[in-house]
């Protein structure tokens, strides 16, 4: 069987208003058959922050909270995560919903998450409208490059990139996950590149716009 799996990267609070580019993944997800939310087993509160999860998908299109989800607990291998295995199961089965326990580190778990991927797929596809076939536009955009519009003004590295600007207007800098998913558009975008050839080093300055 062949699936097609989209990442997406972790939602914070008020990702449906855009807060931590959220509309730019959330709009992927519509399209989804299923849903596999993965759980840090490390988390003080990981039942909370599936709900918290499930309210910023409700938020942004209350159907997106209805599609069948798989719950995957990963970081297995850490100690701290086995002694807590048994609490993290009653919680879960507190509020309705069997995990499944995984680590990316080591792998255990995967073949039995892909197994039962497939399963609720198939489920899927036979019982309703998810397998109504829906015309798909294809996208092939070309690499973006900022090119000379990175500059410099004294000690501070400018950037003039209008997607970028309106990327960095929304997004919460101080959250630590956030940060991670502006990386990856500054990569995306080339401005990481742009910078290094503009001869940027590690503790310079770098502003993005006025």
């Amino acid at each position: 069987p062949i699936c097609v799996l989209s990442e997406i990267p972790g939602l914070v609070d008020g990702a449906h208003l855009g807060r931590g580019l959220g509309h730019d993944f959330l709009r992927h997800i519509v399209r989804t058959k299923i849903l596999i939310h993965l759980i840090d087993g490390s988390s003080a509160s990981p039942v909370e922050d599936i709900i918290q999860v499930n309210a910023e998908l409700s938020l942004f299109d209350s159907a997106l909270a209805q599609k069948p989800q798989l719950i995957v607990v990963n970081k297995i291998d850490l100690s701290q995560v086995q002694a807590r295995l048994a609490e993290i199961k009653d919680a879960f089965s507190s509020a309705g919903t069997i995990p499944l326990f995984v680590s990316a580190a080591t792998g255990e778990g995967v073949a039995g998450l892909m197994v039962e991927t497939l399963k609720v797929l198939h489920s899927v596809t036979v019982d309703g409208g998810a397998s109504e076939k829906i015309p798909m536009k294809v996208f092939r955009p070309q690499p973006r490059s900022i090119g000379s519009r990175v500059h410099k003004e004294g000690d501070t590295f400018v950037v003039v990139a209008p997607e970028l600007e309106r990327i960095v207007a929304r997004t919460d800098v101080t959250s630590p996950e956030v940060r991670w998913q502006l990386k990856r558009q500054l990569a995306r975008l080339g401005v990481s590149k742009a910078l290094e050839r503009a001869g940027i080093k590690p503790g310079d300055r770098v502003r993005c716009g006025n």
